[in-house]
């Protein structure tokens, strides 16, 4: 068929072609949410149709403002969010701290250190569940916003990306800042922090939507249902065996849990795509 077409018939046909492949690929991925966002509409009935609806339901308003101010939605997004705004400004700012005393000090065994922050990398927060329980115990801060914010304070992560972001950084641009007589803190505050603000927005997303999808610890640690985050409550939200699942309102919720990290991403996501290139605009 090719043969007898001309040049920019072929490329037509292929870049028609491409776009198709693409968009197949897309609606594949996206078929979970957008199924999520159909049966948040529907009422427990038209969930259960056979064959299956498709269709925009009849309980749109009604299942949103169900699951928003009768499942106590509202307080745990709010929990949630606060923890994650606290968690992430702590991380950012240790990380920066230590970045900045592995780049630019000298002192024994730095080396060796650094190798042991990154060893925490590999340990998984189901590995340290068991000790970390025990540390709430005695610190009394059992069922406590202190239990789901202090441990997770420290970022292994953050610490790595940006000691190799600083590391990056021209010598002839400290050497410029010292005979200026600018100090540690001015050359920290005035010099390094502006120009990592695409690393700053990117270890924020990533930080933020970590802490939003914590589970397994906020499940052991708080009992008080008025302190528990987001993915808890989406929890609560599945009835027993003899209650039943109103399906519906599971998926307003699962929708609503979405939205802020989704808006947060959407809004920094040129600094994450800069923050990953480490200081290529240098």
């Amino acid at each position: 068929m090719f043969k007898v077409l001309g040049y920019h018939s072929k490329k037509l046909v292929n870049y028609c072609l491409h776009h198709l492949i693409l968009l197949i690929l897309l609606l594949i991925i996206a078929f979970p949410l957008i199924f999520a966002l159909i049966k948040s509409t529907q009422t427990i009935t038209e969930i259960f149709t056979y064959p299956p609806k498709m269709t925009i339901g009849s309980a749109l308003l009604e299942n949103y403002f169900t699951v928003w101010n009768d499942y106590n939605l509202k307080q745990y997004i709010l929990n949630t969010g606060f923890i994650a705004l606290v968690i992430t400004v702590g991380k950012i700012i240790l990380s920066i701290l230590a970045a900045f005393a592995f780049v630019f000090y000298d002192f024994s065994a730095k080396n060796l250190i650094f190798i042991f922050v990154l060893i925490t990398l590999m340990l998984p927060i189901p590995v340290r569940i068991v000790p970390l329980f025990d540390l709430m115990k005695q610190l009394h801060w059992g069922d406590t916003f202190y239990a789901l914010i202090v441990p997770f304070l420290a970022s292994a992560t953050g610490t790595f990306l940006f000691r190799q972001f600083f590391k990056s950084f021209p010598s002839n641009l400290v050497d410029a800042a010292k005979v200026d007589g600018a100090g540690p803190i001015r050359f920290l505050l005035q010099i390094l922090i502006p120009m990592s603000l695409n690393v700053i927005g990117a270890l924020a997303v990533i930080e933020i939507v970590y802490v939003w999808n914590q589970y397994l610890w906020p499940l052991i640690i708080i009992s008080t249902n008025s302190k528990n985050v987001i993915q808890v409550g989406l929890n609560s939200l599945i009835g027993t065996a003899d209650q039943g699942t109103d399906w519906g309102i599971v998926m307003a919720g699962a929708v609503l849990a979405l939205l802020p990290p989704l808006i947060l991403f959407i809004i920094l996501q040129q600094q994450i795509i800069q923050g990953f290139s480490l200081g290529n605009e240098k």
